[in-house]
């Protein structure tokens, strides 16, 4: 599993080339390496991951909605490589 986050602060960070993915949890961060360098054919200097705990989230309606806990990793770039799928149109 990997997918992109598009928040404002991520499509921000992604100018200075820090990507953001959620991505597997069980997937180390040299696996995380590997898999972003295939994938989008970059060079990658570092990997920076943050596990984000599950919760339960209450709907006005009063259900409950079980949010499944996940990883986030932050893909810094070497040699001012890019990936197309953040740039923002002008």
């Amino acid at each position: 599993m990997l997918e992109p986050v598009l928040t404002e602060k991520s499509l921000d960070q992604a100018k200075k080339g820090n990507y953001t993915f959620w991505v597997d949890r069980n997937l180390t961060k040299t696996q995380i390496k590997k898999l972003i360098s295939d994938v989008f054919s970059v060079t990658v200097k570092r990997v920076r991951t943050i596990k984000v705990a599950g919760r339960i989230k209450r709907a006005f309606s009063g259900r409950k909605r079980t949010i499944q806990p996940r990883k986030k990793a932050i893909v810094i770039l070497a040699n001012k490589d890019k990936i197309d799928l953040f740039e923002s149109k002008k």
